[in-house]
């Protein structure tokens, strides 16, 4: 009679637990607790164990003691009919490590699902000894499996509403980052006791979303990069990190665009329904990526042909080099955003960095990017396109990412201009691309500038002194006309040069009038410019200078030339003064030059003279 009221007790307890939380989302764990509970009240058991069969595997509950154990190492015993025989006992007490007995649970074709170890204290083996226990595994069974059952079927109702809320967010969004969100927060929602990442091609834009990395062939795992390559699931056993790794493809209908990775527990096994879960999770996902990618890069390649346009029909306009250099520094910036935009040319003693685009080049640790890129261009033509510069150069660097796009012309690298940003995977192909378009747009119209500037150059210095033209000169008198108060005009002309070309001869003749030329541009520096006026005459033009600075220079250089000079030579100057209120012409200056140099020349030599009415004539070391 105890043993029939106790099945009574057991039933009554269960059907009570049943109807109170029917409407409830209970788990099979949660029920096992409260037989727990009847088992230590009815039996005087103080330990029960709940063993689930998953995958080969007998899964204790999560706040067990016990660890997986493999079914077969107690498939004898299970196989054996109640009461257990002493080996069987031995066995599972041995694998156990307790006094136990075990109730089997069977589904509806006889299988083993489970089994429930219990302490083989004196009331269960007298409870045991009766047919209530087969009662008890009948009931115990039936129970368990509904409750699996209703729990697989929340849970497969909870994947469905988790991929339908999915998909009505990546239909309604073209926003690449919102996609990406979207996801993570669906994982975390369906596994929230696994940590998971998006591990996504580095051909996608800008990421700054947590858990989602860029994908790196030197440093995946071989099941992660055998995912990426294959567009299949794989799995990992990475007790490197005491973790079972899974490993799902983001697969769209044109690529693959990353790998969906989750970390579970090592005894964890993802189920076939999960699995198809997080397949059509990353399928709908890759679609829905694949899509916004394609809407942005069709908007941004207008955007693109926009800004080539814009920056043809600019460079098409009469600009210098400098305007041009502002303006695709502004272009850069404006469509790149990067952290540091240098502009750099090929000069007679190495590289010239142009105005404020190379600031970063001035300083002391942008060394190592000059080198590395001038070395570079030593050996190709071929742009540098580079996502992690310090993994390159094995040392830790300012700026990681770069694109640097080489200036051709006529068939050689004239220069570069480079991109810089502290972030690593900073700029997309797409922007290589675009930067490769705008630079070799460019370095036409630059050609076109330089020949300009080369042929002016040469039209506006003496092919021998290098010194400017007389034509330059006049310009720039008359510009210093129209813009400053006052200026000082120097004629100046080599004493009794025949006799040094008679005696000499005319290549002596050429250096002397180098050395005295180079002399004269030391001297002058940026006060002002000199010119050759012709055959051994040379002038000095000094805007807004007075006369007494004036004549400390002439007289400066009068007494400097024969220590300059070999043979040593002299030479005679005349200066000519204009103010702006007195209404001079540039003709006139240099007429009155004329007269105070014909002056010098006829009361002496080696001297000079200033024009101003009656000649006033003053030795040079006066």
């Amino acid at each position: 009679m105890r043993n029939l009221q106790i099945i009574q007790n057991i039933k009554s307890y269960l059907l009570d637990f049943w109807i109170a939380h029917v409407d409830q989302s209970l788990t099979d764990t949660e029920y096992l607790h409260e037989f727990q509970m009847i088992a230590k009240q009815e039996f005087k058991m103080k330990k029960v164990e709940y063993l689930k069969l998953e995958h080969g595997l007998l899964c204790p509950l999560p706040n067990s003691t016990l660890q997986a154990l493999p079914f077969n190492s107690i498939a004898s015993y299970v196989e054996e009919t109640h009461p257990l025989s002493e080996t069987s006992a031995k066995l599972i007490n041995k694998v156990l490590k307790i006094d136990s007995d075990v109730i089997i649970l069977n589904d509806e074709k006889d299988h083993i699902f489970a089994l429930i170890i219990v302490e083989n204290t004196p009331e269960w083996q007298c409870f045991a000894s009766t047919p209530y226990v087969k009662e008890l595994e009948t009931l115990l069974s039936s129970l368990i499996l509904s409750l699996i059952s209703k729990e697989k079927n929340f849970y497969e109702a909870k994947l469905n509403g988790e991929l339908y809320e999915m998909t009505a967010i990546f239909h309604s969004t073209m926003n690449i980052n919102t996609i990406l969100e979207a996801m993570i927060q669906s994982i975390k929602r369906t596994f929230p006791q696994f940590k998971s990442k998006l591990i996504l091609s580095n051909d996608q834009d800008r990421l700054q979303i947590e858990d989602v990395e860029v994908f790196d062939y030197l440093l995946e795992r071989p099941s992660t990069i055998e995912a990426y390559v294959s567009g299949e699931i794989t799995s990992e056993e990475a007790k490197d990190i005491n973790n079972y790794l899974l490993n799902v493809p983001i697969i769209g209908k044109q690529g693959i665009y990353g790998v969906l990775q989750i970390f579970a527990s090592p005894n964890y096994h993802f189920s076939s329904k999960e699995k198809k879960f997080l397949s059509h999770l990353a399928q709908t996902s890759g679609n829905a990526l694949e899509n916004a990618k394609l809407y942005h890069q069709s908007h941004r390649l207008v955007a693109d042909l926009q800004l080539i346009n814009e920056t043809s029909q600019r460079l098409n306009m009469k600009l210098n080099k400098e305007e041009i250099i502002t303006f695709l520094t502004m272009q850069l910036k404006k469509s790149f955003l990067p952290s540091e935009i240098c502009f750099v040319f090929k000069s007679h003693d190495g590289y010239q960095y142009m105005g404020d685009t190379a600031a970063f080049f001035c300083e002391e640790n942008a060394s190592v990017y000059k080198e590395f890129i001038a070395t570079h261009f030593e050996k190709s033509m071929e742009p540098l396109f580079i996502a992690e510069f310090s993994q390159v150069v094995a040392e830790k660097t300012k700026y990681n990412s770069m694109i640097v796009v080489p200036i051709i012309i006529n068939e050689k690298v004239q220069g570069y201009c480079a991109i810089f940003h502290v972030d690593s995977y900073y700029f997309s192909f797409d922007s290589y691309k675009l930067m490769q378009s705008l630079i070799r747009h460019s370095s036409l119209a630059i050609s076109n500038i330089l020949l300009r500037e080369q042929l002016q150059e040469m039209i506006d210095r003496d092919h021998l002194t290098t010194l400017y033209a007389r034509k330059y000169l006049e310009r720039y008198i008359e510009r210093s006309m129209e813009v400053d108060d006052f200026g000082a005009f120097i004629l100046c002309d080599i004493d009794d040069f025949k006799k040094i070309n008679d005696t000499y001869g005319h290549q002596t003749g050429d250096v002397t009038l180098l050395m005295i030329a180079k002399h004269l541009q030391g001297l002058v520096e940026n006060q002002g410019i000199c010119a050759r006026w012709g055959g051994e005459e040379m002038a000095i033009y000094l805007p807004n200078k007075g006369l007494d600075e004036t004549m400390a220079l002439v007289g400066k250089i009068i007494n400097s030339i024969p220590q300059v000079t070999s043979p040593p030579v002299t030479i005679s100057s005349g200066i000519a003064l204009w103010r702006s209120d007195a209404r001079f012409t540039y003709q006139r200056v240099f007429k009155n030059a004329d007269v105070a140099l014909y002056e010098a020349k006829n009361t002496g030599k080696n001297k000079y003279c200033i024009f101003q009415g009656p000649p006033i004539n003053e030795k040079a070391d006066a």
